[in-house]
């Protein structure tokens, strides 16, 4: 008989708790969930992503994070955030250093500082709209660090010529 050369199969047993799976990015457990019977007044804060489905009055502060507003989410606050997602309700200013997205069923009263904006068909949005570019915000700073190098070398020439 013929025989591969390869060797068979034979599973090595592994201890019972060496299994560790990998976290994939964006894992839903990321993300802090504000239910729908709870109501927060105050400062909210974090590190992390955050999803309201209930009532926030005050100030939401989570730069580099996204916060969505769920169906049922009622927001009385000004969001700082990198990615703001809207399909409740939404009274205050959004600062996004990203993307805000308003979806057909939201509404969002308050101006607006954002990279990139979406609004769906049916959405409702009620204040200003800054479209910041952030290459030109980039290119701004870099002519300001040059007028002030160029300032500088004048006055340096100017004080050697006294």
């Amino acid at each position: 008989m013929l025989q591969s050369p390869e060797p068979k199969y034979s599973p090595n047993p592994s201890p019972a708790n060496s299994y560790n799976p990998v976290k994939p990015a964006g894992f839903p457990a990321d993300q802090a969930n504000i239910g729908r019977s709870l109501v927060i007044k105050g400062e909210v804060t974090g590190a992390e992503s955050l999803f309201i489905d209930g009532r926030v009055e005050g100030s939401i502060n989570v730069p580099g994070n996204r916060v969505t507003i769920g169906r049922n989410g009622n927001v009385a606050a000004n969001i700082t955030a990198q990615e703001v997602v809207i399909m409740g309700k939404v009274h205050g200013n959004v600062d996004c250093e990203d993307r805000l997205d308003i979806r057909g069923e939201g509404l969002l009263s308050g101006d607006v500082i954002t990279h990139r904006i979406s609004v769906e068909e049916g959405a409702i949005l009620k204040g200003g709209v800054e479209v910041r570019n952030p290459e030109k915000k980039d290119h701004k700073t870099h002519m300001q660090d040059h007028s002030r190098q160029e300032a500088s070398k004048t006055v340096t020439a100017s004080a050697g010529n006294a």
